[in-house]
């Protein structure tokens, strides 16, 4: 049984159709993606998993639990980092820890135990007495995520984690998702960063104007794109785009000294370029071929 079942999720406000009956499943254990453009009904389907919006048709069930039936007993299953999320920032990271670990009903010698790892994982342990009003954004959001985590919950469902952060942070809140996963829990992210679904998600659906267009592993994504398998070539003299228009081509591109070049059978190109080079007497120095990546898939499948 999948550990996260969205079946015809719909949400609405007003005219506007925020979701439009999506449906996806989450198996325990997977780190899953919803990857979008801004608006594209990311954050919504993550404040109705999260309890915060209620459907206005479709079903969502969070280990076996339906959210709308058991929202209590669901959400003592997840650690939460909503987007633009804040700590209290009057109080201490220490203090906030401590807030979570009560709300949670952890007894005294767990909590502080649970503190403890948390600020050294976080690495927040130096300033874990002062006000985190003081900390800067990646701080309060490693803050955040160890809140999240301080129930060791099955369930993580982080919406942008790592969206503005400075790289030392960034990379660590990856780097804990990747241990989470490790644990054999499950996680659940939205972000617009397609290098961080890539690299982080065993699975990603892509969703835009509320519905989802496409979902799968990232590889199998990719290959379902091969059109847009490319090819960087340079010469070493400076030639133009017109000089190409030769080769039987999907599309080209010049990208400062280089030029990419988009064609369904790559290897067929590269004796031709050879032999423009040297018809030409202009030596090739630079050849890489590329496959196609997410973000070609994303772009395709997101244009208006």
């Amino acid at each position: 049984m999948p550990y996260i079942q969205v079946k015809n999720l719909t949400k609405k406000f007003g005219k506007f159709i925020a979701v439009d009956h999506i449906s996806f499943s989450v198996q325990k254990g997977e780190v899953f993606a919803l990857l979008g453009p801004n608006g594209a009904g990311k954050t919504t389907t993550i404040r109705i998993l999260t309890g915060l919006y209620a459907p206005d048709g479709g079903t969502v069930k969070i280990g076996g639990l339906d959210i709308q039936k058991h929202s209590l007993q669901v959400k003592q299953k997840i650690g939460i980092v909503p987007e633009m999320a804040n700590p209290y920032l009057d109080w201490s990271a220490y203090k906030n820890l401590f807030l979570m670990g009560e709300l949670y009903g952890l007894d005294k010698e767990v909590n502080q135990k649970r503190i403890k790892e948390l600020l050294d994982r976080f690495q927040l342990s130096h300033v874990q007495h002062k006000r985190s009003k003081s900390y800067s954004k990646g701080m309060k959001q490693r803050l955040v995520l160890a809140m999240a985590l301080m129930a060791d919950p099955q369930l993580l469902i982080l919406d942008e984690p790592s969206s503005g952060l400075d790289v030392q942070s960034a990379r660590l809140i990856r780097q804990v998702i990747t241990d989470f996963h490790g644990q054999g829990k499950t996680t659940l992210l939205t972000t617009h960063d397609i290098k961080e679904a890539e690299q982080l998600a065993d699975r990603v659906a892509i969703i835009n104007h509320g519905r989802i267009v496409a979902i799968d592993r990232p590889q199998k994504l990719k290959q379902t794109f091969q059109q847009t398998a490319s090819l960087l070539v340079s010469f070493q003299k400076q030639i133009e785009v017109e000089d190409l228009k030769f080769l039987s081509l999907n599309q080209i591109k010049k990208e400062g000294d280089k030029f990419r070049l988009y064609s369904q059978n790559i290897p067929q190109l590269i004796p031709l370029l050879v032999n423009y080079s040297t018809k030409s007497k202009n030596p090739i120095i630079f050849l890489h071929t590329l496959g196609p990546s997410l973000e070609d898939v994303f772009v395709n499948l997101t244009k208006q």
